[in-house]
């Protein structure tokens, strides 16, 4: 399978404005790209690249003053196969867990697992540990919020989510994340493309997306439970410890938003969209 995708971002400054990016694929999703991906913006600047601490590729770059464009485009090849289940995988006890595990343990900016130990153990304390335990924390963070864009919030934690049973794609991840870590399963947060192969299309835009990955039997399963369900086609950009560790766009400075839009479409060997065969 082959999956065109990209975004095209306006933004408004009134000064030159030094900003990062991470909006690229990762590393290990380089080799399976059809073609180098191609990167412009307008007007042109100079940019770099390098690789932060989680193993993300960023980049670097000033945007004068005024209207500034991001544009990126690629074509990848894709196994088209569902996330993987694995209902016999286990969880690890925490002596024998991994160092690059351990560390998604701890409390992170967005996911305060101190203020929801007791909410975790009381909601899962009884489900029987391992994948069944994960899949019980999905399907509640699935059903417990309620999905809405216009009450998007950029400050909202686990916690704030918890409470107020609201969110967007990355407040599902960030409670399930929460919750998990309190049970002692190693999870980190994950964002990148995923588009409507196999399914109804929305009605909403195309965006990124976010969900996590957890670590049962010595390696990390994809849970996704905004959708709670598996699905073709994850482009992954970044990972960390939550969104904090993965900003798409970070300015050193004031800017406004003027134009966003994300594409994940299946193609066949020429380009043309290929129609969604759900």
């Amino acid at each position: 399978m082959l999956i065109r995708y990209g975004y095209r971002i306006t933004i408004g400054s009134d000064q030159p404005l030094p900003l990062v990016t991470l909006m690229t694929a990762r590393p290990e999703r380089r080799l399976d790209l059809r073609a180098p991906e191609v990167f412009r913006t307008d007007p042109g600047v100079p940019f770099s690249v390098h690789t932060d601490i989680y193993g993300n590729l960023r980049m670097r770059m000033t945007a004068p003053a005024g209207d500034f464009t991001l544009e990126s485009d690629a074509t990848i090849a894709d196994h088209g196969l569902f996330d993987p289940v694995c209902p016999d995988a286990q969880e690890m006890p925490v002596p024998s867990l991994p160092d690059e595990a351990l560390h998604y343990l701890t409390p992170s900016r967005y996911c305060e697992t101190d203020l929801l130990y007791d909410a975790a153990w009381h909601h899962f304390g009884q489900v029987p540990a391992g994948w069944a335990r994960v899949q019980a924390v999905s399907d509640f963070v699935h059903g417990h919020l309620r999905f809405s864009y216009p009450q998007a919030d950029t400050f909202r934690t686990a916690k704030g989510a918890y409470d107020s049973g609201l969110g967007v794609c990355r407040d599902y991840a960030h409670l399930a994340i929460a919750f998990c870590r309190c049970l002692n399963i190693p999870a980190r947060y994950v964002f990148g493309h995923l588009g409507d192969i196999g399914i109804p299309a929305p009605p909403d835009p195309m965006d990124f997306c976010a969900w996590m990955e957890v670590w049962l039997s010595g390696r990390w399963w994809t849970f996704d439970p905004r959708n709670n369900r598996p699905r073709i086609g994850r482009i992954k950009i970044g990972h960390g410890r939550d969104a904090a560790d993965t900003p798409m766009l970070t300015t050193f400075g004031g800017h406004v938003l003027k134009h966003f839009e994300v594409w994940t479409d299946e193609v066949d060997q020429n380009g043309n969209l290929v129609p969604n065969w759900y």
